[in-house]
């Protein structure tokens, strides 16, 4: 059997495309040629429908609109046209297409015609254009399109077709590539497992070869390449070649992965601020509970007879709702960002209180060792915020250690003078560092360790917060923050703090003695609508010898002031109806003398709260309720 000829193979290439409608039209818009594709696509047969203009494919609002000259219009300005719309088959019913029409120009440059091209993305969705050529129209219509490499293969896989999209895709001149098998456009790894010989063999065996993957330029530069196979058989179904085509999707692939990226970049958001809206939630009730225990507890102790071994029952309980609330103070200060409260801190007796929680924390699996010199300054600190930022590095130290390694926790007097490289402004500081026996890391991922929701953990087993955090913390407080690693040597993270002024801790502990006298016997109004909280928190007013009012809501609270002079209101901040901040505004507009201390546990205050207005921390003992109450009178 004599190999077809040149028009022949065109002519063959567009008539085995079933999954894409190839017509010409002429320059009016009237169809000139009908491929199967079009008649499978869009129901007409050949006779009902050449010489008819394309416009009747487009829906009847789009031809009020003039869309379809618009689209000749754009395509022979522009050199091309492509969109997506509805279309309308030959039984009225619509399907979404991707059309591209280009326009077919003589050798002087006239207008000859236009190439249709039709794809129904109804259940597909992928823009995909797949030109057939027929004789001298065909050719036409297959090298008018740029955006595709379309082109066509013997049985063997030699190159027979080339036109301007493969030219332009590839790199090659047609004169350099016809005759030379495919297969040279494919990775040297993807030859070697034989996928060039793999792809024609499912074509022929399945009818039909998909995929995605990478293809090589001329230069041997590499590209994302979305290629369909078809087999081109002949009358008798014998296989003569293949029709091809390839669409470089190298863009298309990184805004996808770049979409990916900031989708999981929005999901650990959205999911950390969802932690932290539940935290702060539930906060307000989990510290409500604490504080009946804690002051029933300790009113309890006051009045039971002196029996050690209940005294030291009740000390337990006291100490493990203390252990509470310091737990829910730690879940806050990430889900609020709380601002910080820095003040002098002892490291060893820091450290002292802590350690026992560190070593739980990492299970037996590791050990800490410690050095922190007898003679080093008081750092200046957020005492939470610390003990947090300590906990996040041991854990990650743990984490990157191998079974039974050793982390250890020093800490060193620093002084630092102008132009140090740390990078901070000269004076003492203090520099505490934790150190792993760890893998290490290489230099690209120790440049993004302190990035947000960056981890090398796994799936599930990391925010990527906790180092952002204790960066965070340092740098607010006018400290640094700074990692070495290297791959096999381990880890060491450091948190550089100044050191106190020896004048600051004399002023705590002066304004901590001027705390010490008793107010004197007040009239308080509480205010809560927890009846558990507010029962303790009158128990603990009238223990200190004050007389106390009840009110379970804020406007039940401006009846009792109405037809009750106070010394005093004390208020909780979440409650129905009237929060204790518009309490507030309220007793302020009417009794502008009186004064208030809002109870808060720990949900979010709203914006413009006064930083300096008298606030009791939920849970609070009679203790904390006594020194705030005598800040205020004394």
């Amino acid at each position: 059997m004599a190999p077809p000829t040149d028009g022949s193979r065109y002519r063959l290439l567009v008539e085995a495309v079933t999954d894409y409608a190839i017509i010409m039209l002429d320059p009016a818009g009237a169809v000139m040629s009908w491929n199967p594709g079009a008649r499978r696509l869009q129901d007409y047969e050949p006779p009902e429908i050449i010489g008819a203009h394309f416009s009747r494919f487009y829906t009847p609002e789009d031809r009020d609109l003039g869309l379809p000259q618009a689209a000749l219009n754009a395509a022979a300005r522009d050199g091309k046209f492509d969109g997506e719309g509805w279309r309308v088959r030959k039984d009225g019913t619509r399907f979404w297409a991707h059309v591209a029409i280009n326009p077919i120009r003589e050798s002087g440059g006239a207008l000859a015609g236009f190439a249709h091209i039709t794809r129904d993305l109804t259940e597909q969705r992928r823009a995909e254009e797949l030109l057939r050529r027929s004789e001298e129209q065909f050719r036409l219509l297959v090298q008018s399109v740029t955006d595709y490499a379309i082109y066509m293969l013997d049985a063997s896989g030699n190159i027979t077709s080339w036109n301007q999209g493969a030219q332009r895709i590839k790199g090659y001149l047609p004169d350099e590539i016809i005759g030379q098998h495919f297969s040279r456009f494919y990775t040297q790894e993807d030859r070697q497992w034989g996928e060039p010989e793999r792809a024609l063999e499912t074509a022929v065996r399945e009818g039909r070869f998909e995929r995605e993957a990478l293809r090589v330029r001329k230069d041997g530069s590499v590209f994302n390449a979305h290629v369909i196979i078809d087999p081109i058989r002949d009358a008798k179904g014998e296989v003569v070649g293949f029709a091809k085509v390839t669409r470089d999707i190298t863009e298309r692939m990184k805004a996808q992965r770049d979409l990916e990226q900031a989708r999981e970049a929005l999901f650990q958001s959205q999911k950390m601020d969802a932690i932290g809206q539940l935290t702060g939630g539930v906060a307000h009730d989990f510290n409500n509970l604490l504080m009946a225990v804690l002051s029933s507890l300790e009113l309890a102790k006051k009045r039971l007879p002196d029996d050690p071994q209940v005294a030291r029952l009740l000390d337990n309980a006291i100490q493990g709702a203390q252990r509470g609330s310091v737990l829910t103070q730690r879940m806050l200060s990430f889900a609020r960002r709380q601002s910080l409260e820095p003040k002098s801190i002892d490291l060893q007796a820091l450290m002292s209180n802590l350690i026992e929680l560190l070593q739980r924390s990492i299970g037996s699996g590791a050990r800490i060792e410690t050095d922190l010199p007898r003679a080093l300054p008081p750092v200046l600190a957020d005492e939470n915020q610390l003990e947090l930022a300590l906990l996040n590095l041991t854990v990650n130290a743990r984490d990157a250690s191998a079974e039974g390694g050793a982390i250890r926790i020093e800490a060193r007097d620093q002084a630092l003078r102008a132009g140090d490289p740390i990078g901070l402004p000269p004076g003492r500081y203090v520099r505490i560092s934790v150190t792993d026996q760890g893998e290490g890391m290489d230099a690209q991922t120790l440049a993004r360790a302190t990035e947000p929701f960056f981890t090398t953990k796994g799936v599930g087993k990391g925010t990527g917060l906790g180092l952002s955090m204790v960066h965070g913390m340092a740098e607010q407080i006018g400290g640094r923050f700074a990692l070495t690693s290297s791959p096999g040597q381990g880890t060491t993270a450091e948190i550089w703090l100044p050191a106190a002024a020896a004048s600051a801790s004399g002023q705590v502990a002066q304004s901590e003695q001027a705390e010490g006298g008793p107010a004197p016997s007040l009239k308080i109004l509480a205010v809560d609508d927890d009846g558990l909280v507010l029962f303790n928190t009158l128990a603990m007013l009238e223990d200190l010898g004050h007389t106390a009012l009840e009110a379970h809501s804020g406007p039940e609270a401006l009846d009792i002031l109405e037809k009750n002079p106070v010394d005093l209101v004390i208020t909780d901040q979440a409650m129905p109806q009237m929060s204790g901040m518009q309490l507030i505004a309220a007793i302020k507009e009417r009794w502008p003398g009186l004064p208030v201390i809002l109870a808060t546990g720990y949900a979010e205050l709203p914006a413009g709260t006064a930083q300096e207005m008298p606030k009791l921390a939920k849970p609070f003992s009679e203790a904390d309720l006594a020194s705030t109450i005598t800040r205020l009178f004394a």
